[in-house]
């Protein structure tokens, strides 16, 4: 695979993620985004904010500097704090703008460098499937725990159970 490739693979990769869990956070009112299963676990605002907060300090001058930053607040990230659905939306917005920004100024020539997480090495291809997977976890709690929390009013985002077959005969005849 070339570089190129790579990179916009990579970035459709994590474009999939934001939009799964943008579609399961649409589906619940403003409160339910509060709500976590149980004193143990974190409520979708939490797991939005942590999001948030990791993409911004991972992808901020990716290539130059520690991707954990000095000024982030990681436990702060698991506290509940935002008044509002538009500040839980502004803060989680804002983590992939600096990762989409960040992708997109990726040159073929960087994917052979070195970045640091902790003061720990990583390739860029390495770091980059890091975020990924990371993304891909929280943004699997966000679906299923609104999932949970939307009972009867939830719309499948993906292929709904017992429609693969459909799924599949319309991706045929669209192929066709």
């Amino acid at each position: 695979m070339s570089a190129h490739n790579f990179l916009d693979s990579i970035t459709k990769n994590f474009r999939k993620q934001k939009a799964l869990a943008d579609k399961a956070i649409a589906q619940l009112d403003d409160a339910k985004l509060h709500i976590p299963l149980d004193e143990n676990t974190n409520s979708i605002c939490v797991i939005m904010k942590h999001v948030g907060g990791n993409l911004v300090s991972r992808f901020t001058d990716f290539l130059t500097t520690d991707g954990d930053k000095p000024e982030r607040n990681r436990d702060g990230e698991f506290i509940d704090d935002f008044p509002s659905r538009d500040a839980i939306l502004d803060h989680w917005e804002r983590g992939w703008n600096v990762l989409f920004e960040s992708l997109a100024s990726l040159k073929s020539e960087d994917l052979a460098k070195t970045v640091t997480i902790r003061g720990e090495p990583h390739s860029v291809t390495d770091a980059l499937h890091r975020s990924l997977a990371h993304c891909g976890y929280h943004v699997g709690q966000i679906v299923q725990l609104a999932r949970f929390l939307a009972k009867d009013r939830w719309e499948t985002i993906t292929i709904p159970r017992g429609g693969s077959e459909q799924f599949n005969q319309r991706l045929r005849e669209s192929q066709k």
